[in-house]
Parts: C-alpha cells; sequence; structure tokens
C-alpha cells in the first residue's frame, strides 16, 4: 500500500510540475472566456452595422409593408425606375428590391427580385419575406372582402403550462437548463477521459521505451504501478478541472455582467420610463422562473451521480489506455487499438441528442446501462428525473465492469511492459490473457 502511494504521489507531481500543465491550467479558462467575449463582441459590432435597403414598388401594394428598424432602414425608389434605381443602389445602398405588377397576387409572389452587389444575408432576405408574405396574406384576405382587424382579433396565442400528475410544474426554460446541465456533465466527462486516458497512456509508452520501467517492476507490482498511474492522473485531472471552473467562473460573472449591464444603461436611457418599469417585471419574472426551475433539478443526485460516473468511466477508460501504452512501444502503433475505445464514447455524445428528445425512451435507458457509455448517457439523464432502480443498475453494472476491466487491463500490462520489438495483433494480446 505504501509503494501504491508512493507511485501515485510521483506520478501527481510529475504531472502538476510539468510546465505544460501549469501553462494550460492558467491559459485554458483565459482563451475560451476571451473566445466568449469576442463573440459578443463581434455580436454587437454587427448588430450596430444599419444596412440601407432600397425597393422599388410598381404594384403599389407594399409600400406600408416596409417599417425601418434597428438594422434595416428602407427607401422608396419607385418613382426613380428600376434601371435608375439599380444603378444608385450600385453606389449607396447595401440591395434593392423590385416587386413588379401584376394582376395576381400568387404570381406577383413569384416574380419578387433582390439585387445585391454580394451575396445577401439571410437574415434580412428572411425578414424581407416575412414582411411581404404578411402583407400578401392580408391583401388576400381582403380581396375575399374579409375585415382584416376581425381575422387579427381572433388570433390567440397559446402558452402550455406544463405540470406533473404530483403537482410540480416546468417549462420550457426548465427544460434548456435540464439539456445544458446534463449536456455539460457527460461533455466534462467525455473530454477527461480522453486528455487523461491518452496521458496515463503516453506516460506508460515513454517509460517503456525509455526503458525506466524495467528498474521499477524489480521492486514494484506491475498492477500496483499501473493503478498509481491512473489514480495520480487523475487527481491532477480533478486539480486541473477545479482551478478551470474558479477562474472561470469569475471571470465568466465578470464579463457577463460588465456586458449586462452597459447594455440595460445604454438601451434604458432611450426608453421610456413605462416601457422600463414592463422590462424590469418581466426580468424578474422570468429570473425567478429560473430559479425555481434550478431548485426543481435534482441537485444533489446530479452532483454525487457526477462523482460516481466521473471516476467509473475514467478508470474503466483509463485501464484500457494504459494496458494499451503497455502493450505498443511507440504511440504510433496505438492507432490500431483507438478506434475500439473512441467508438462508444463518440456513439454516448450522438445518443445525448435523442436523449434531450426523449430521455425515458428504450434507446436511452439501453446506454445509460451499458456501462461503457452510461457515464455520459445517464448523466444527461439524470436532470429530466431517472427512476432509482435504474440508477443502481447503471452504478452496479459500471462497478462490476470496472472491476473486470481492471483484472483484464493488469493481465496485458504485466506481460505487455516487458514486451519489445514485436507489434502486438488483438491475437497476441489475447495469448496474454491466458499467462
Amino acid at each position: 500500500m505504501d509503494k501504491l502511494k508512493l507511485i501515485i504521489k510521483r506520478e501527481f507531481l510529475a504531472k502538476v510540475k510539468n510546465k505544460s500543465f501549469i501553462v494550460m491550467t492558467v491559459l485554458s479558462p483565459l482563451m475560451v472566456v476571451g473566445l466568449f467575449s469576442l463573440i459578443i463582441f463581434l455580436n454587437e459590432k454587427n448588430a450596430e452595422e444599419i444596412r440601407t435597403i432600397a425597393f422599388v414598388d410598381e404594384s403599389q401594394q407594399f409600400t406600408d409593408a416596409f417599417e425601418d428598424s434597428d438594422a434595416v432602414k428602407y427607401i422608396n425608389l419607385t418613382s426613380l425606375g428600376i434601371e435608375q434605381a439599380r444603378e444608385k443602389t450600385k453606389e449607396f445602398y447595401y440591395g434593392l428590391l423590385v416587386i413588379p405588377k401584376s394582376d395576381s397576387l400568387s404570381e406577383l409572389s413569384n416574380g419578387i427580385t433582390f439585387f445585391s452587389n454580394d451575396t445577401p444575408s439571410l437574415t434580412v432576405l428572411s425578414s424581407i419575406e416575412s414582411k411581404l408574405e404578411k402583407k400578401i396574406r392580408n391583401l388576400k384576405i381582403a380581396q375575399l372582402q374579409i375585415d382584416v382587424d376581425k381575422i387579427k382579433s381572433i388570433e390567440t396565442k397559446v402558452t402550455i403550462d406544463a405540470e406533473n400528475f404530483s403537482g410540480e410544474k416546468s417549462s420550457k426554460i426548465g427544460s434548456v437548463l435540464r439539456m445544458f446541465a446534463g449536456g455539460g456533465f457527460g461533455y466534462l466527462i467525455f473530454m477527461f477521459i480522453i486528455i487523461y486516458g491518452t496521458s496515463v497512456m503516453r506516460s506508460v509508452i515513454e517509460e517503456k521505451t525509455s526503458r525506466i520501467i524495467e528498474v521499477i517492476i524489480s521492486s514494484v507490482k506491475p498492477f500496483q504501478l499501473m493503478m498509481g498511474k491512473i489514480i495520480g492522473n487523475a487527481m491532477a485531472g480533478i486539480l486541473q478541472f477545479i482551478i478551470w471552473m474558479v477562474i472561470g467562473g469569475i471571470l465568466l460573472f465578470a464579463i457577463t455582467l460588465y456586458f449586462g449591464v452597459g447594455e440595460v444603461s445604454s438601451s434604458s436611457a432611450q426608453m421610456a420610463p413605462e416601457m422600463v418599469q414592463q422590462m424590469q417585471n418581466s426580468s424578474n419574472n422570468d429570473l425567478q422562473l429560473i430559479l425555481q426551475e434550478i431548485k426543481n433539478l435534482p441537485i444533489l443526485t446530479m452532483f454525487f451521480s457526477f462523482i460516481i460516473y466521473f471516476l467509473g468511466g475514467y478508470l474503466i477508460y483509463s485501464s484500457i489506455y494504459a494496458a494499451i501504452g503497455a502493450a505498443v512501444d511507440s504511440e504510433t502503433d496505438t492507432q490500431q487499438f483507438m478506434m475500439p475505445v473512441l467508438m462508444p464514447l463518440v456513439i454516448a455524445i450522438y445518443v445525448g441528442f435523442s436523449v434531450i428528445e426523449n430521455p425515458h425512451g428504450p434507446i436511452a435507458l439501453a446506454f445509460s446501462l451499458f456501462p461503457l457509455t452510461s457515464p455520459i448517457v445517464m448523466l444527461m439523464r439524470i436532470p429530466f428525473g431517472v427512476p432509482w432502480w435504474q440508477l443502481i443498475t447503471s452504478i452496479s453494472l459500471l462497478i462490476v465492469t470496472f472491476i473486470g476491466m481492471v483484472w483484464f487491463a493488469a493481465k496485458i500490462y504485466r506481460v505487455g511492459i516487458l514486451m519489445y520489438g514485436k507489434k502486438p495483433s488483438y491475437k497476441e494480446i489475447y495469448k496474454w490473457l491466458k499467462y
């Protein structure tokens, strides 16, 4: 046991003191927050750009359909004619919308053209199409001698309140929060397994190729060495993630607060007091709803499940990575073994999308019980509510698989760690299990 502690300590310190580990621990959250800030900044700059669109309405029916917005201004050039309007638009404006004269609204809707120097924005085109569709709809209603205002008065927006049979209410915001919570935890485990599993494999390959392993094995059992590497790297990874979460959380909060305050202060100055009051009331209601949905999340279950699946999933896959590292002589030789290892993880991420739509369906249930995918899929399901028997069954299968996988990996590690000069095949590795 003392030797195992020494190996864990050695692996942990070797990883933590590494310059690349220190640099990435500090820079990674700064890079993520910097990218987040850049996206916000670019979006704000993009929103500040005002596009001026000219239009020629030969039908004389759509002039009142174009209302200016914060991003788009409309100019009526119908009096100039199409040719002069084209020449003027080329020099001064973003684009020219030409609405031909037609006796049929259906034919007219297929003859509208937008001219521009460059490929127009999909957002701008969609906005114009929406305005035209609304106007044509109203014109057709008027042709049927139906009062448009009466049609508008019978249009009703329906908001469905979701509630389970025990009286607990839910909302769309709650679904979004559950999706992000489950997806975030699942993605963290996926990244941790990939990054630190391969780190264990590289460490084993490095010691094997430098022949240091021959000296270490003379005083330590291969199983102790393998577990020491796995646990030591896991501890370093957990420390790095904690630092990332603390630094990233502080920076994201500061950036969000900065952009939020600036946006509110600049926009509020241009609004009427009544409108500001309405927005504040709406924001308070949304905030209360979000807080209520967060309160409804199974936070304790999510937290403890994350720890269990985090450790279980990492230990399973890192054992496999350690066995692969012991079986080969160089990192190049690992490629033939990597695909079978990565496939369950990739499948788990893709299955996670179906979990969001149907968290209690047969596909979600099957992959949340299968040990090689359950660390990711089950964590995506837990925010939506999972029966205890499924959670217990999944964890039990995970533990049993971990024990079997460690035994399996230890057998390969024990033999492969001292094998040199021969590229192993699956058949050869199978023979090692019998030694």
